[in-house]
Order: C-alpha cells, then structure tokens, then sequence
C-alpha cells in the first residue's frame, strides 16, 4: 500500500464520503491516485473558497468529515477563509494540501507558490485547524493520519495535512483508528445528576440545542431527551434546522430581540438555561433584549460542562446525553403549554412587487404541496428570512457569517445527500460564489436558486444606511444561466414568484435560477429587529 492509498482509505473508515477540490501543480500525483482509486467520489470545482465551503457544508449535512483537496500556496492559501469558517461554528473539515518534495527545498531557490517561508502555510493552518501534520516520513504518518482524524472527530473541528508530492507513492501502513479520548466516568455521572438536580429545582427551566447535537450526530437522542425532560426546547441561531426530522417540542429559534417575543422572554426569563451543543457567540445570544446571566446557566461545550462556577472537563456530549438519557423514565412528563411558531403561508399570487417576506411565504407554500427540501443560504437577509421557513434541514454562516458560502454549500449539500437542495443566495454573495452553478452539469446537480436581487449589500446599508459604496450594478443573473448549463427567470412580482418556484420544482435535470428583484432597502421583518438589536447594544 502507498501513502495515498493509506490517506484514502483512513478518510473513509473515518466517515468521509467525497472529496471536493482544485488540482494544481502540487497537488497532481495526489489527484491522480484519487480519481484512480475511486476510493472517494471527486468533485472539482472552479475556486478554491467554494471546495472549502462545500466540504463545510457536507460535513455539517452528514455529521462525518468533509474533505478539501488543494495544491500548496495559491491553493491553499485561498481557502483559508472557508476553513476559518468551519472552525469558528465547529464543522470537521479534513484540508489535504499537496506540498513540494522534500529535495525541492535544498536547491537554494525559492520555490513557486512559497510565501515566506516554505512552512508559513503550515503555521498559518495551525491557527484554523485543531490538528496538524506533515506526511514527510512514510514510517510515522499512518500514526499522524489516525492522531489528525480523531481530533477531527473528536473535537468536530478542521485539521490540516500536509502531502509532499514525492511522498505520495511512497510505500506506507494502513492507518490503524485511535480510540476516543478517555473520559472519567465518575466525574460524568456526578454531571449528570447536577444537571437534572439544577433543572428540577428550577422555576422555568429551558432547553436551547445548537450545532454540536448536530456535528455529533445526537438529533434522535436529543429529541428523546428533550420529550423525557419536558422542557420548552429552541434552538440557537446558528442551530436553526435541528430536530426538522424530528417529533421533538420545539417551538422555534431564539434570536433575541430580532425573533418572536414569546421565545426571547422564555429563554431570557429562564434561571436555568441549558445551552446544549450552543456556541456561546454574539449571534447566538447578544441581541438579548435583556443581558442573560451565564451564571444561571448550563453549558456543554467543547467537551466541556459549565454549571455556574462549577466546571466538568473532558465530558464529551454524546456521553453526556446518554447519562441523561439513563437517570431520566421513559415515561415523559407533561411539558409546559407553549404555542410553537407559526410560519407565514398563502401568498397570494398577485402583481404586488416583491418583498423578502414573500420569499419566505412562497418557499412555505412551495413545501407544504411539494415536500421539504434542504436549505442552504448565505449570510444577510437570505439567511433571516429562512427564519420565517418552516423548520427543514439547513446549513448557514450563522455565525462567521461570510458572504460565498450559500451556492457552494448547496452543491455540497447534494454531493453528500442526493437530494435536491434550495439555495437562498443574495447578488452581494452570488457575484462571489455563484458562478460554481457552472460545475452542475459535469455532476447532474439541480439546485432550485432563489437569487434575491436588490442590486446591493443590503445588510451593510441596513448598519450604514448613508454610504454610497453599497450600491452594487444589476448583473442580470438569470440571463447567465443558460451558459452555466441552466435554466433562468427573472421575477419582479408575488405572482410571477409563485409560477417561477413551482415551474422551478418540475424542472429536474438543470439548475433553476429564480432572480426575484427587490427593491433596496426593503429587509425581513426578523433583519430589520436584528438591525435595530444589534444598534441598540452598541449605543
């Protein structure tokens, strides 16, 4: 077996299923045993910052590491944006950068690609991945290869492996798995009792689930805890879609002041708030309406549990829902009386113009006849008014928040499920991103794309109504997408919106470009109270 091989088949065992990435000079021999192999499926696409995000994106759909394959340098130095992403909201994305051989180095010239030094890209790595490793010595590296996949693993966030390009073939071991980190029992079971102990002798105790349920892969279990528990559950911003397939009790997503005021004054209320799986993060909770105290709260996290001053380190939160899970009866208690949201439906299909609420609408409207769909959508209003979408499984830059992530996470949604997503994309975004909607007919991907077009950075204006610069020209996107290799509308009406998304899922086959024209300055209601809770804080 080569090293390459040993890589692939590591990935594998450890619960990849594609591979996304550009070759380049660096990278070639590697990429050559890829496609060989046929150990991996291979997606190649036109960017380096749309392989990082679609890697993200399936990684968080799948609950198992994506992968993103570049060259050195200009490849992966490109990419370091994506995999800052994926390591600020937790998604386990394995980087695997070619790398020059190890002769290459020793001529005394610099050599292309380089920086300022030949491991300055490592060590800018070592700041966005929780593991690292150079393959140059075929003796150590099924060690390395097994220590970097189970930090991936166990930690869900990126790593970073380094593949000279004369290392590729060289002979090498399988890669044996390394065991989960041990934890102490002891010390896990005495959590658990603290938790339920803190959570019955609380007055209005709540359950809030975010992004490690689902990296973890915990939804059934979390969703039977929840039942058993009989607590008012929400999720986080950024732990919007959790429990979509699930017949949990939740009522909706807590956004602070910019979300329904009956979740914000239960979780703001709550003296005994248990942030399951939650990013302790501005987005998450600074737009409060009023300062939450961390104290009164329960946090699990990063391993770790938080129960006032009280600290339980290395509890790894699979473990910690099955303690839970086995002190609590099957029998589940009454759980408190509260009205879950209700998402807008029936938009009339009329020539009024329209507004991003509408968008939310039609795609409700679209579901509820056609079934549920994933959802992908960049940072802005695009990703807000997903808010007002009844709960489906979606992936978003809730928290990193950068733009470019909506149309390559999509692609990477039907890499990894097969099924056929929609994309909520804004023109600021689409400009960066969207044109990787050429790479679908290579691979028979057919994206509906809702392409809301205000001919401008509408979030920003929304903080900086005054500046100019955020004025953007109309590119008219639908008429692209017959050179892309797909189907475009450009819609300005309620009417022609509802005709558009239903003529849209008939369509298979091609992707459909919906471009719904808005005018500037119109938001979500949910932006707008964002908008407006975030000024409020900074004032």
């Amino acid at each position: 077996m080569n090293l390459s091989a040993a890589l692939l088949d590591a990935l594998k065992a450890h619960g990849a299923r594609e591979i996304f990435g550009i070759p380049g000079d660096y990278a070639l021999p590697f990429f050559k045993v890829i496609e060989e192999s046929g150990i991996l499926p291979l997606y190649t696409l036109s960017h380096e910052p749309a392989v990082g995000f679609a890697a993200d994106a399936a990684a968080r759909i799948h609950a198992g590491p994506g992968v993103a394959v570049v060259t050195y340098g200009a490849g992966a130095l490109n990419m370091v944006n994506p995999i800052a992403a994926a390591f600020a909201e937790k998604s386990p994305v394995v980087v695997v950068s070619g790398a020059p051989g190890k002769g290459e180095a020793q001529r005394g010239l610099l050599l292309h690609h380089q920086a300022k030094s030949l491991d300055s890209q490592y060590r800018i790595y070592e700041e966005i991945t929780c593991a690292q490793a150079c393959l140059d010595d075929a003796r150590s590296a099924p060690a390395e290869i097994a220590r970097v996949l189970r930090a991936c693993l166990s930690c869900s966030q990126p790593v970073y492996l380094e593949l000279p390009r004369d290392m590729v073939n060289a002979p090498c071991e399988p890669v044996q798995a390394v065991a989960e980190p041990a934890y102490d029992p002891e010390a896990l079971a005495a959590c658990a009792d603290e938790i339920l102990a803190r959570l019955h002798r609380a007055r209005s105790p709540v359950l809030m689930i975010g992004v490690e349920v689902r990296r973890f892969g915990l939804e059934e279990k979390v969703a039977e805890l929840a039942r058993r528990l009989g607590l008012p559950v929400v999720t986080s911003l950024l732990g919007r879609g959790l429990l979509a397939q699930t017949d949990a009790p939740l009522l909706g997503t807590y956004i602070g002041v910019a979300g329904l005021p009956a979740i914000t004054e239960l979780v703001e209320n709550s003296d005994a708030l248990f942030l399951l799986g939650v990013i302790v993060s501005d987005t998450n909770l600074g737009v409060s309406a009023v300062h939450i105290d961390l104290r009164m709260s329960i946090q699990a996290l990063n391993r770790r549990v938080t129960i006032g001053h009280h600290v339980y380190p290395e509890i790894p939160l699979g473990p910690l829902v099955e303690a839970l899970l086995a002190r609590l009866p099957a029998q589940r208690p009454a759980a408190p009386r509260h009205e879950p949201a209700a998402y807008p439906r029936g938009l009339p299909a009329d020539d009024a113009p329209i507004r991003p609420l509408d968008i939310a609408t039609a795609i409700n409207d679209l579901m509820d006849a056609r079934g549920k769909m994933p959802i992908a959508t960049d940072i802005g209003d695009c990703m807000f008014l997903a808010m007002d979408v009844e709960h489906t499984a979606l992936v978003a830059p809730g928290y990193y928040a950068s733009m470019g992530f909506g149309v390559p996470a999509g692609l990477g949604l039907q890499a990894a499920t097969g099924e056929r997503p929609l994309i909520i994309v804004g023109d600021g975004a689409f400009q960066m991103t969207g044109w990787e909607l050429g790479n679908c007919r290579r691979y028979g991907w057919d994206p509906i794309v809702l392409l809301i077009n205000n001919a401008s950075w509408e979030m920003l204006r929304a903080f900086q109504p005054e500046s100019k610069f955020n004025d953007l020209d109309d590119w008219h996107f639908a008429e692209a997408a017959a050179a892309l290799g797909g189907e475009g509308v450009r819609v300005h009406t309620r009417g022609e919106l509802v005709r558009a998304l239903g003529a849209a899922q008939r369509r298979r086959g091609r992707f459909q470009l919906i471009e719904a024209m808005v005018a500037r300055g119109a938001m979500s209601p949910t932006l707008a109270r964002f908008v407006e809770g975030v000024k409020s804080k900074r004032t």
